[in-house]
């Protein structure tokens, strides 16, 4: 099978052919229709994630249909041909505090795809049954990846902020914050936008989709807000969003790696602000979210590349040559 291989830490990523994987107890074997590009995979590519090893095929936005399933998986009710999708979360152990308190996102021993177990980047990969979600059998492949990670860790970080029927400020307008926008205008709530100084584009992008203002954060939005969701990974955003909020508001740092954040005077903080981040997913995020996005009419703007062109949409992602988000298809 042709694959996007990492290999070392900085370099970019090879196209090498490798054995097709075998679906092995509790696994299937998916053949990949198509895998979202994540922000994630450029922390990986950048060496910023603790605790993994090298060679690795990255995605873990995988959209694919099951060619073999492995045994003992039939309790799942999985049929081969069968569309599901894969998130970050590959594997938990089940038995650890955090697994035993619903939490299973904290879990001590936790496994990630394409970062621990390799992922999409690739035309066949392996799962463990348990971390699948059933997607629609019709339609394109394509729109669904983005939301098994920029959906998914957008919706718990909603959550964590006290839901969408609120004013919620969101710090980086790309694949997770268009996404969640359309959820918070469908649970009755308003956004504002904040982009990159002079990134015109995303500005109008989230304009196009209701942002009640957009700017970025040489300005404040005269929308008080009850709270904010930052997404690009500045830790210089967060002095900037707790002033964004009202008394009592949170806000949810919801990347897996963000840069230091400046220090801030305590006047910023108080009168009951909160500040958190989001760690990863739970299956029954995964459950609840996909259910909700059943039931709306998501626009989920992707930029399709083949798989041989995986470094130019990392790079592309890097630089934030498109709105929306990137998805390989092999």
């Amino acid at each position: 099978m042709r694959a996007a291989l990492l290999e070392r830490v900085g370099e970019p990523l090879r196209l090498v052919d490798l054995p097709k994987p075998n679906a092995g107890s509790g696994q299937i074997l998916l053949r990949v229709e198509a895998c979202g590009v994540c922000r994630t995979d450029l922390h990986l590519i950048d060496g910023e994630l603790p605790d993994y090893s090298l060679p690795r095929i990255p995605g873990h936005q995988i959209v694919g249909r099951i060619a073999a399933l492995g045994e003992g998986t039939g309790i799942f009710g999985l049929t081969p041909g069968q569309r599901v999708g894969v998130p970050w979360l590959g594997q938990t152990c089940g038995h650890c505090p955090s697994c035993l308190h619903a939490r299973e996102n904290l879990c001590d021993s936790a496994r990630f795809t394409g970062c621990h177990i390799d992922g999409g980047f690739a035309e066949y990969a392996v799962a463990d049954a348990r971390y699948c979600f059933p997607l629609p059998e019709f339609g394109e492949a394509a729109p669904l990846a983005p939301l098994l990670c920029a959906g998914l860790i957008g919706y718990r970080a909603l959550r964590l902020a006290g839901g969408g029927r609120q004013d919620i400020a969101l710090y980086g307008f790309g694949a997770a914050a268009h996404i969640l926008a359309q959820v918070i205008r469908h649970q009755g709530g308003r956004f504002v936008a904040y982009a990159r100084p002079g990134d015109v584009e995303s500005q109008l992008f989230a304009r196009n989709l209701g942002a009640a203002w957009t700017g970025d954060t040489s300005e404040t939005a005269p929308l008080p807000c009850d709270a904010a969701i930052i997404f690009a990974p500045v830790g210089a955003l967060v002095p900037h969003a707790l002033r964004q909020v009202k008394k009592g508001g949170r806000v949810v740092c919801a990347g897996i790696h963000m840069s230091d954040i400046p220090s801030f005077p305590y006047a910023d903080l108080w009168e009951e602000r909160s500040l958190l981040s989001v760690a990863n997913l739970t299956r029954a995020d995964g459950i609840e979210f996909l259910a909700l996005a059943a039931k709306m009419t998501l626009h989920v703007e992707v930029n399709t590349y083949p798989l041989a062109e995986a470094n130019r949409a990392l790079d592309d992602l890097r630089n934030g040559a498109f709105n929306g988000a990137a998805v390989l298809i092999p």
